[in-house]
């Protein structure tokens, strides 16, 4: 029988980044920029987990990206995206945004409101490199609709739980379950907001319950 392995990082041990003198705040979940950890690049095929603090009228200015598949999560407020392709969005709590960055993209991404924005940015490194740009945004995305991204052979499974419900861990040889709002006790831990967990060869007998109301993103990821 094969074991699973649940690995808890918790929020306070993120790496601090971004530019606070600029109205942005950064939280690394994986090595990043000057924040290099040999031990940890990446959990299945999830290089980054980024929380994102934006100040009104802060933002990104454009910048490119190459064979990345980058998620976007709003938690509040909303995120204004602009990219090479032609695309300008806005993106708000329950839209998942996708920019499949192929063999090169450019993208600018600002708060343009007048309250903060909070985000979750994860990037995932694609089977195979190149390719065409591809863009996409699902509006208000249920928890029964995983949101599937096969180009990392991974999926997305939003999850909204209430104090005592529950909900099943995905069976996968990776699974990246991070906590964006609430608390829940997952596999004997107790998670919050920013926490997260990295399961190995998860079987399917695992849940997380919610001890307050709580969100949930999780990643479920193929093996190599």
């Amino acid at each position: 029988m094969v074991s699973v392995t649940t690995d808890v990082r918790r929020a306070a041990e993120r790496y601090q980044g971004g530019d606070p003198a600029a109205g942005i705040t950064t939280r690394h979940a994986f090595s990043f920029g000057p924040h290099y950890d040999p031990d940890n690049l990446r959990f299945g095929a999830l290089i980054a987990c980024n929380e994102e603090h934006l100040a009104p009228g802060a933002g990104f200015d454009e910048h490119p990206h190459s064979h990345t598949e980058i998620v976007t999560w709003v938690v509040t407020g909303e995120l204004t995206h602009r990219d090479s392709t032609g695309h300008e969005t806005l993106i708000r709590p329950g839209d998942v945004q996708r920019l499949s960055a192929a063999a090169g993209v450019r993208h600018v991404e600002r708060n343009d409101a007048t309250v903060p924005l909070t985000f979750v940015q994860m990037w995932l490194a694609p089977l195979e490199p190149g390719g065409d740009p591809f863009y996409e945004i699902v509006h208000g995305i249920a928890d029964s609709t995983p949101y599937a991204v096969p180009e990392a052979g991974a999926m997305l499974h939003v999850r909204r739980l209430g104090a005592a419900e529950r909900t099943a861990v995905p069976e996968a040889a990776y699974v990246y379950v991070h906590v964006v709002r609430g608390e829940v006790v997952l596999d004997g831990e107790r998670l919050g907001a920013g926490d997260a967990a990295r399961i190995t060869d998860a079987g399917g007998e695992l849940e997380a319950v919610g001890v307050t109301g709580a969100e949930l993103l999780m990643w479920e990821m193929a093996g190599e």
